[in-house]
């Protein structure tokens, strides 16, 4: 059931409109949980796209085991999204930055206080984004650790290979999932993927995480697979790899593989001078579980961050 989340007048005769799909049991007993998916609140995050099609695509087809209410928000910046821009276009606004918004404010504000309000009292929200342009993701959860003792055990559900636990000081309140947390809708964030990119893979990935949260939440009753172990991150060393000189990154590693300390990561290029300008090691060693994925760098861009073993 298609409902209209929030609908704003543009120039032109326009419409800003957010939409999200209500799918839930033919008969309703009255007590049933309800998930919310979410995604697109950046326009150039499209790996939640592919995800909400195989919930929709599923649970259509086997709404015999659907026994609670799954909310799916493909697009929370739809304008971002139709011109392949992070921001809302025209606005000059990080959208997932302006959460819980305002009722009376401007007309992001008053967008976002809209969502805020349409997700509010769902059991669950799950808010997926994408890596940007640069950069290439594991699918990974992201939580502080101010939430992480009542988020870690969903999290492991959820059939990801790394779950990154911020410290409380660096997550910022103006987001959508620290919004939600405030209000008492348990939230966390997954990251997965590149910017402007589709990843099959990644998007199946979660999928099947997904129908395993919602068989814990009490909303699915079909089949679903054993979820894979996650990393998780706490106590573990991160080792960050940055350039040290501009040009062109020709890695030498694979994304989700391993390293040693010391070992050749990639090369960073001259094309002018036709000369290596820096060789790229690995600082630590584990896994690689960020990798760039755009050529082109600058002095300090990030090329890779690594994930050790335990600190001491």
């Amino acid at each position: 059931m298609i409902e209209t989340v929030v609908s704003v007048g543009l120039a032109v005769g326009e419409n800003w409109n957010i939409y999200k799909n209500r799918i839930q049991p033919e008969v309703l007993k009255g007590d049933e949980k309800r998930l919310s998916i979410v995604t697109g609140v950046h326009g150039d995050e499209l790996e939640g796209q592919f995800v909400c099609y195989e919930l929709n695509r599923i649970l259509q087809e086997n709404r015999e085991h659907l026994k609670g209410i799954v909310d799916l928000y493909p697009a929370l910046n739809p304008l971002g999204v139709d011109s392949i821009t992070r921001g809302v276009p025209g606005f000059d606004i990080d959208m997932n930055r302006i959460f819980p918004g305002d009722e009376e404010g401007a007309v992001t504000e008053h967008i976002a206080s809209r969502i805020m309000s349409d997700i509010s009292g769902s059991d669950f929200c799950v808010d997926i984004h994408a890596s940007n342009i640069f950069l290439r993701e594991i699918p990974q959860i992201r939580m502080s650790e101010k939430r992480a003792e009542a988020l870690i055990d969903y999290a492991k559900l959820m059939n990801v290979d790394l779950v990154w636990i911020h410290e409380s000081a660096v997550v910022l309140e103006s987001t959508l999932s620290y919004g939600l947390n405030s209000i008492g809708v348990p939230t966390f964030v997954v990251e997965m993927g590149a910017g402007m990119r589709i990843t099959q893979s990644y998007g199946h990935q979660l999928t099947e995480g997904l129908f395993c949260l919602m068989k814990e939440l009490g909303i699915w009753e079909g089949e679903t697979i054993t979820p894979r172990e996650p990393m998780i991150s706490l106590n573990r060393k991160l080792g960050l790899v940055n350039s040290h000189k501009a040009g062109i990154f020709l890695p030498k590693v694979e994304h989700l593989g391993t390293v040693c300390e010391g070992q050749p990561m990639g090369q960073i290029l001259d094309p002018l001078n036709g000369t290596v300008a820096e060789e790229i090691i690995s600082p630590i060693s584990g896994l690689v579980f960020t990798l760039r994925e755009y050529p082109v760098v600058s002095t300090g861009s990030l090329l890779a961050r690594v994930l050790g073993g335990e600190e001491g």
